[in-house]
């Protein structure tokens, strides 16, 4: 039976063979550390009525489907299923924002349309075709996230998901250690801009990113197919544009799609500004009522780790430690410093897949906080601690554990930022 039918007649996909919903089908993926094809058998024992595999001494009766490559056959499953659905999917991608923003633009467009949107960090060659399985007839629009750490990435993607529509939120230092360069960066998140350009409808570009204008220019992106939006004043009435009332924690804009209107919103940082007016804008493209847009960023919380606000009762916490760069490190901390407190203390974590840029990178953080006259900073991990700085610093988290239980702050507003590895938190129930 072709792998498609079967799919409609179970539509619940797995490659966890520790989670087999009864009727599903497994794909037994493979890893530099993992054979799943050995747990296929496991697998259909738990519930699951087929079992996609790619090596055939595994297979003992009809329910194991053998296959050349499993992952080209999830691949493949999820591009023919997205064609059949046929519902208009927006990709996304970007160094720093792009799940804030994904999840920003989710939460207005379901204001009319039904959504469906990459859960979690699910945006990489495996994440992409699970989160397309899911699609229904029910479905209006799709917000796909793409991620990469290395050249190639988001064009495979792309093939993948097919979008008709791309927004790339920015572009900045991370993942050096793959891409090689920023250039290398830009290329690769380019080619969201490339495919758009082959086969897409349109993009939706921040017009004051000259290195984004830059790439659509490259990408050969007729100026007819962008939909532009600025944080600067414009007499253009068809752009998108907006500013930030004020920003000390949660950040306050006034917008305009032709007239003006106020959002007031749960996030924080200056530097979300760039993500709600991605979200207003790609709204107001798809006929939402400005009403609709203020309700669906107004009723946004972040509740992952990103720019996410919280009062302990002992002190009031900026929490931005999902993931960090020398970008986002910079402008979390820029924003940190223009807000008006007495008793600011800054928890940071290493950066990582910087290559051979960690040290300069690393560094320049160390510079800019002495610049910035911050003097209650707690720095983790071994690349700070290799810096040259007067702060205190920890190898890992659980030395920073240890000594803020003994020294544990009050009173202060604290920003926590650092990459995920660094497993930062870990001290929010400390502080």
């Amino acid at each position: 039976m072709d792998l498609y039918q079967i799919f409609l007649e179970h539509p619940i996909v797995t490659t966890d063979s520790r989670n087999c919903p009864d009727g599903s089908i497994f794909f037994a993926l493979k890893g530099d550390k993992f054979n799943a094809n050995k747990f296929a058998h496991e697998a259909l024992e738990k519930g699951c009525s087929y079992a996609v595999i790619d090596e055939a001494e595994y297979a003992t009766d009809s329910r194991f489907i053998v296959v050349r490559d499993v992952l080209k056959a999830l691949q493949d499953l999820a591009n023919q299923h997205r064609k059949n659905v046929g519902v208009k999917i927006i990709g996304i991608t970007g160094t720093n924002g792009k799940t804030t923003t994904k999840e920003l633009i989710a939460s207005v467009l379901q204001e009319k349309y039904k959504v469906h949107f990459t859960k979690g960090n699910l945006n990489n060659h495996i994440g992409v075709p699970l989160t397309l399985l899911q699609l229904t007839s029910e479905h209006q629009l799709a917000i796909i996230e793409m991620g990469a750490n290395h050249p190639g990435e988001i064009k495979t993607l792309c093939e993948i998901a097919e979008p008709d529509f791309g927004i790339i939120t920015n572009v900045g230092k991370a993942h050096l250690e793959g891409f090689g360069s920023f250039e290398g960066v830009k290329q690769t998140k380019a080619e969201l801009y490339d495919y758009i350009s082959a086969n897409g409808k349109g993009i939706f570009i921040n017009n004051d990113n000259e290195s984004l204008k830059e790439m659509a220019k490259s990408a050969k992106i007729h100026e007819d197919k962008q939909v532009a939006y600025s944080l600067k004043a414009n007499d253009d009435l068809t752009m998108v544009t907006g500013m930030i009332s004020s920003s000390d924690p949660f950040l306050n804009m006034q917008c305009q799609t032709g007239t003006i209107f106020d959002i007031n919103t749960h996030l924080v940082g200056a530097y979300n500004a760039e993500n709600i007016l991605a979200a207003v804008t790609i709204g107001h493209f798809f006929g939402l009522k400005n009403t609709q847009i203020k309700h669906g960023i107004e009723t946004y919380k972040p509740l992952n780790n990103r720019s996410q606000f919280i009062d302990s009762g002992k002190n009031k916490l900026i929490v931005d430690a999902y993931n960090a760069n020398p970008t986002s490190m910079l402008a979390a901390i820029n924003n940190f410093a223009e807000m008006q407190s007495n008793n600011k203390m800054l928890i940071l974590g290493d950066m990582f897949e910087l290559g051979n840029q960690s040290e300069i990178e690393h560094q320049n953080i160390v510079n800019v906080l002495e610049e910035k006259k911050f003097h209650n900073v707690l720095l983790i991990g071994t690349a700070f601690m290799n810096t040259n700085n007067n702060f205190k610093t920890f190898n890992d988290v659980d030395d920073l554990t240890t000594y803020i239980s003994n020294n544990c702050p009050a009173n202060n507003i604290i920003l926590i930022k650092g990459s995920r590895s660094v497993q930062l938190e870990k001290i929010i129930s400390l502080l």
